[in-house]
């Protein structure tokens, strides 16, 4: 594969300026690198292209390559460098030992590249470039999940005002008015809804008065709408808002709040589709609430599920970039993980393993802890997928294991206490009781783990031979140091030659964390116990959810536990491996066209908020030379 050498420089500069400091190849190269022709793809300028998906149909009967899944340890609110950690491994693969490699990566969001936690292309010498597109508008994924979720949203909210002033009979002639010649038709989505209320008339005429209703009138409850805006910038004064104040809205006033984009189901569906018709059919199958009757109401009864899929029929291709040091990457999708599924997409995924082939690798990354990430990556993703990993790599810390052992808070934007830059071998050994249970959780699921040490200057090497005896004895396949921020792919190579090791000797099946066929609380209370918790307690709100949802038939759905991502439990103070705890669960959603039932975990919110110094204090413009200043 096409390896640029990095001059590394002592100490590490600004991610942004080693960014700028490699000039990228051609797009077009990276692509020729993995036998994708012109045809193969769209090009978005020098260096991003969208590959089409008509690349796997080609490749469909290619055998495919190894699969690895990225998780980490509960992490601090630094970040313990999960990113990083991918990227400097598919640099070492790639670019040193010589493996055909593809690193499948989320979009990052705006809302923390401009709050508190920054970009998502990895840092130091391992990075996605060009960076500053990475990070911001990218190919323009999210805004497309955007314009077609609040597309739903004013559909939803309208409906409702035209059904509430609007007799049945007019209804339904605004519905199907006639054309130039007076004849009257259902439109291809309509068959939809007669369809599902088994009405099997083909003309609008042929309706008696009672199925006129029944097709015209959805009957909505406000009450029950699930569905919410959302804009992709952190903004806690949108949790909650009231609609419909206007005077041409005749009093139908209701509260509704704001969610941040990449939690969007529209996003989840990106994430999980398999295809455009499977996409067609996710988006078409979106419930955003129920009638007064208690039926669900869905994307395809408001007419809507075809001009969504035209809004985000760009947005189901890949964007290919590289890494800084020549190797390519698939961006695609961006979920959180603590209040969505948390992975890239399947179609990256997929694409990714028929390029790279037999022998070859594809390294992708699941958001935050392996609690939350790498469970929701096998439970839900590798379920809809198909896909089997042969390795899992949990990162780690020394300064996160501190953290879990008993130090001091560590808060971002302040200098670490003193506790973290000097030797407390105590202290680390402590903090391994964390990662002895991802360890042990991640095991479980059948895959080979290899654990990877993120070194910082400050780490001694009796701290560093205290996490590796750990993992070991936790059952790790390898534990193994890493300088790739410092080095790039010259620092992950020993990884790498651990993950290949791992790769080679994986011998078990995927194991589930639960079957679907059991109950919905069922298959909360198997999560929960994997946490460490003793039980399960649900508000009256969740009851009710979790018997109305039974009731319309969702229950052998998987499940993905919005839950804070500082802890097992719900308390984000509480560190370690905390047990014998009961988890609250607040509320119960339902993603149904992506796929999945959502259980709120204690005050879990989905729109974040922003800190008192926000990231984008840092950012700026050079215009003299164009380029981005400050973001990291």
């Amino acid at each position: 594969m096409t390896s640029r050498k990095l001059q590394v420089v002592s100490p590490v500069p600004a991610d942004i300026d080693i960014a700028n400091s490699v000039v990228p190849l051609h797009i077009s190269e990276i692509a020729k690198d993995l036998n994708l022709n012109p045809d193969h793809y769209d090009l978005y300028g020098k260096y991003k292209a969208k590959v089409l998906l008509s690349v796997f149909d080609e490749l469909k009967e290619r055998q495919d390559g190894y699969y690895v899944v990225v998780g980490g340890i509960t992490p601090t609110p630094l970040g313990e460098g999960k990113s990083t950690t991918t990227v400097g491994l598919c640099q070492a693969l790639g670019a040193f030992l010589d493996k055909k490699v593809v690193t499948t990566l989320r979009q990052p969001s705006q809302g923390p590249t401009f709050g508190i936690k920054g970009g998502a292309a990895g840092g130091g010498y391992s990075q996605v470039i060009p960076m500053d597109e990475f990070n911001l508008h990218l190919t323009g994924d999210i805004h497309a999940i955007t314009a077609a979720n609040n597309l739903l949203a004013a559909a939803i909210d309208t409906r409702i005002f035209h059904e509430n002033t609007q007799k049945d009979t007019a209804l339904f002639n605004r519905l199907c008015p006639p054309d130039k010649e007076g004849k009257r038709a259902f439109n291809d989505i309509m068959f939809r809804r007669l369809k599902k209320l088994n009405i099997t008339k083909t003309k609008p005429e042929d309706l008696t008065s009672e199925e006129v209703t029944k097709f015209a009138r959805l009957d909505i409850d406000p009450d029950s709408i699930t569905w919410r805006r959302v804009m992709d910038v952190n903004d806690r004064f949108l949790r909650k808002i009231t609609v419909g104040q206007g005077p041409d809205e005749k009093g139908m006033v209701r509260e509704t709040g704001f969610d941040i984009s990449v939690a969007s189901e529209i996003m989840a569906v990106l994430a999980l589709t398999t295809s455009l018709s499977d996409m067609r059919e996710r988006l078409g199958k979106m419930v955003i609430g129920n009638s007064k009757s208690g039926d669900p109401i869905t994307a395809d009864d408001l007419g809507l599920g075809g001009a969504l899929t035209v809004l985000m029929k760009d947005a189901i291709n890949p964007t290919l970039m590289q890494t800084l040091e020549g190797t390519p990457v698939l961006v695609h999708a961006g979920p959180f993980a603590n209040i969505a599924h948390g992975n890239s997409s399947i179609v990256a995924d997929k694409i990714a393993l028929k390029l790279v082939g037999p022998g070859g690798y594809v390294v992708t990354e699941a958001g935050f802890g392996s609690d939350i990430g790498t469970e929701k990556f096998m439970n839900i993703k590798c379920r809809y997928s198909g896909l089997k990993p042969q390795c899992a790599i949990i990162v780690a810390t020394i300064r996160a294991l501190k953290m879990h052992g008993g130090g001091p808070l560590v808060t971002a934007g302040k200098p670490l206490d003193r506790a973290y830059t000097t030797e407390n071998v105590g202290l680390v050994e402590a903090g391994c009781v964390n990662l002895a249970r991802h360890i042990e959780n991640t095991k479980a699921y059948g895959v080979n783990v290899v654990v990877a040490v993120n070194k910082f200057a400050t780490d001694t090497d009796a701290e560093i031979a205290a996490v590796k005896n750990a993992a070991l004895a936790a059952g790790a396949f390898d534990a193994v140091l890493c300088t790739h921020h410092a080095h790039g792919g010259k620092g992950a190579v020993d990884l790498g030659i651990a993950v290949q090791k791992a790769c080679e000797n994986a011998t078990q099946p995927l194991k589930f964390l639960y079957p679907l066929d059991i109950s919905i609380k069922e298959k909360i209370e198997a999560i929960a116990r994997s946490y460490g918790a003793s039980g399960v307690e649900y508000s009256d709100q969740a009851e009710k959810q979790i018997e109305m949802y039974t009731k319309q038939g969702f229950s052998g759905l998987p499940i993905c536990m919005a839950k804070t991502q500082y802890s097992f439990s719900d308390n984000a103070s509480a560190k370690g491996a905390p047990s014998g705890f009961v988890l609250p669960i607040r509320d119960v959603r339902g993603s149904i066209g992506a796929g999945f039932i959502y259980p709120l975990v204690g005050t879990m919110s989905t729109m974040p908020g922003l800190p008192t110094r926000p990231c984008f204090y840092d950012i700026d413009l050079d215009t003299e030379t164009g380029r981005v200043k400050g973001l990291s």
